[in-house]
């Protein structure tokens, strides 16, 4: 059942993106937001002080398992740091695909159907069950393409 409190934001031609958490934070600082969608595909976001990454995570059998990690960020790279930024964890109606957005730009996208991830500089190097696909550049084009399927 799909929660009212979740906003929908609707693109010409390509399926419906809610925004499953939305929140507000500071590069630099530790933060942890995570976003589990209603089928158990679940993602986190976590900064750490000194870098941003994006995980798909497992946490069917009760405990938590990292399917795949993307890299966002190093804080020393970061200009205007200090200022708060917003960040938003989006799902696909479907549940299958997760997006994060940071001030309003795409950073990552996990599709869990074709395990798969991608972030803006493609790193780390695809891992375990998600190595089927080798190029991990996350450009508009991509998200354009992963918004239609």
């Amino acid at each position: 059942m799909l929660d009212i409190s979740k906003l929908a934001v609707i693109m010409t031609d390509k399926p419906i993106i809610l925004i499953y958490k939305q929140d507000t934070f500071t590069v630099g600082q530790d933060t942890f937001i995570d976003s589990v969608a209603d089928n158990q595909n679940a993602v986190v976001f976590e900064g750490n002080g000194e870098t941003g990454y994006f995980y798909a995570i497992d946490n069917s059998e009760g405990e938590i398992k990292i399917l795949d990690a993307l890299h966002i960020y190093n804080v020393n790279n970061v200009v205007d740091k200090e200022k708060p930024s917003t960040i938003k964890i989006l799902w696909t109606v479907d549940e299958t695909k997760s997006f994060l957005s940071i001030n309003n730009y795409y950073h990552a996208v996990f599709d869990f159907k074709n395990k798969a991830g991608y972030c803006r500089n493609a790193f780390p190097d695809a891992s375990g069950a998600w190595t089927k696909e080798k190029n991990r550049e996350l450009t508009d084009h991509l998200i354009e393409d992963i918004c239609k399927t």
